[in-house]
């Protein structure tokens, strides 16, 4: 559907460096990266708002890297929304339909069946002004659709909402997606948006796409360390890796993990928390790895709770409130930790 190749933009701050990505027909495809990574100018080089130093950019194998943004059929929605503050929300929807010269009555139906779909009917006579945040989000939305784009690009279009708010429009976006199946493109910062939304996603970091596909595997399986500390993975390691009876062991300050992926010398090792077992006698399990450790530190979390174990290394681990209140967990107090080979994962 979208193919980037060897995309290069340099804005002084902010740049592309080689970026190349496919996007597939019907994805709700996700970009997380941190500030200044790259993300907003790779969505506006997609639109045609940035022509690219270098490479090429196809749409349904068509090139468009030199097509002005009203040729593209691309829609695009930024995070501040942009819309007029001297025309009516109809007016807005239908802003994008003027140089199509499509007949009054039928632009105000299309209207009426996007302000429809996107809950926004009652507010068609009203002005932008009146409306709050996710109003005038939706009206953005409705007016990048009216004009059918093939791609709609969302430049973090939740970040300015209360949660509440937020929550209500991540629900519109997966139902709009369901029902349209438009190809989406969604920059954000917020894990929780790209499990919730995306099937595809991608990681930038300094003008590049670092790791490329699905949410749980990305969060799963870490190509580097920069991605690990980004997805806010805890227990990240460096250690030496040897194999044994099929299995790597990394030893980490002479404390060794099991893993099954094979690998061989330095290394980095991951274990999300939520994978590790905690319990206050020695299980018996055929997970490889099992641990005797002392709390170090007890961290509260709302639904859950953080606790800090010293087994030779600090291995975090995330519990329920209530299993932690059932097993009386405290400071120094000797528990065990038990995680499968299969969850530590090893580049």
């Amino acid at each position: 559907m979208i193919r980037i190749e060897n995309i290069s933009k340099d804005l002084g701050e902010f740049f592309l460096k080689d970026v190349s990505l496919d996007i597939d027909d019907g994805d709700y495809f996700m970009v997380l990266g941190p500030t200044g990574a790259g993300k907003t100018i790779l969505l506006e080089t997609i639109a045609g708002i940035y022509r690219p130093d270098r490479g090429k950019i196809f749409l349904k194998s068509s090139e468009i890297t030199g097509l002005p943004p009203r040729e593209r059929h691309i829609g695009m929605v930024y995070q501040d929304y942009m819309l007029f503050p001297h025309l009516t929300v109809e007016e807005n929807i239908t802003f994008g339909l003027k140089s199509k010269k499509l007949p009054k009555e039928k632009a105000r139906h299309k209207a009426g069946e996007l302000a429809e779909l996107l809950g926004i009917s009652q507010l068609m006579h009203r002005y932008p002004g009146t409306l709050s945040g996710g109003e005038q989000q939706r009206v953005a939305i409705a007016r990048a659709l009216i004009v059918e784009p093939e791609v709609l690009l969302l430049d973090e279009p939740l970040s300015a909402l209360d949660s509440e708010t937020k929550a209500k429009l991540r629900d519109e976006l997966r139902r709009l997606h369901s029902l349209t199946n438009i190809t989406i493109v969604h920059v954000t910062h917020s894990f929780d948006e790209a499990f919730m939304l995306g099937n595809q996603m991608a990681i930038m970091n300094k003008g590049n796409i670092v790791q490329v596909g699905a949410p749980v595997e990305v969060f799963s399986r870490p190509n580097s360390k920069f991605v690990a500390e980004f997805l806010g993975i805890r227990n990240l390691y460096k250690g030496e890796a040897t194999t044994e009876n099929g299995l790597s062991i990394i030893r980490i300050n002479n404390t060794p993990i099991a893993s099954i992926v094979p690998k061989i010398g330095s290394v980095y090792a991951s274990i999300r928390c939520e994978n590790i077992l905690v319990s206050l006698q020695p299980i018996e399990s055929s997970a490889r790895n099992s641990f005797k450790g002392t709390i170090k530190d007890i961290r509260d979390e709302g639904t859950l709770v953080k606790i800090t174990v010293d087994v030779g290394i600090p291995v975090i681990a995330a519990i329920t409130r209530r299993s932690f209140n059932d097993m009386e967990l405290r400071k120094e107090m000797n528990i065990y930790l038990t995680f499968k080979a299969a969850d530590v994962h090893v580049f």
